[in-house]
């Protein structure tokens, strides 16, 4: 792997309304990419972890979530990287894990989702 990968989930609409702001708006060496076109065994990402939450992944470093989110805007532009260090920071870290987790079960409510957004739920 030459460049490090940000998987989303490409079957989100609000999930590739937000890969297209990243692409735009914080650029970064990353390649942007749906999960679903990854080779995910050739990055070591399993796929329910991709199906989960936005992945980071390049030599020597995983990172997933609002970690992942946090490692691509310290690789982003100089104006990014002060709020990639700050989501970096151990508590703040915590606390932006049950947020992301409430954005990411309800983002088919968000700006831009749709039905298929909607992350199934769990068997029981």
């Amino acid at each position: 792997m030459s460049r490090p990968v940000f998987l989303y989930d490409g079957d989100c609409a609000f999930c590739g309304r937000c890969a297209d702001f990243i692409e735009r708006r914080v650029r970064t060496d990353a390649e942007v990419k749906p999960w679903q076109w990854a080779d995910l065994a050739a990055l070591g990402v399993e796929r329910q972890a991709a199906e989960e939450a936005v992945q980071w992944v390049e030599h020597g470093l995983a990172k997933a979530g609002p970690d992942a989110i946090a490692v691509l805007l310290r690789r982003a532009q100089w104006y990014w990287r002060p709020l990639g260090r700050i989501a970096s920071l151990r508590p703040v870290s915590r606390l932006l894990w049950p947020v992301y987790r409430l954005v990411s079960r309800n983002r088919h409510r968000m700006p831009g989702g749709t039905a298929a957004c909607a992350l199934p739920r769990a068997r029981t």
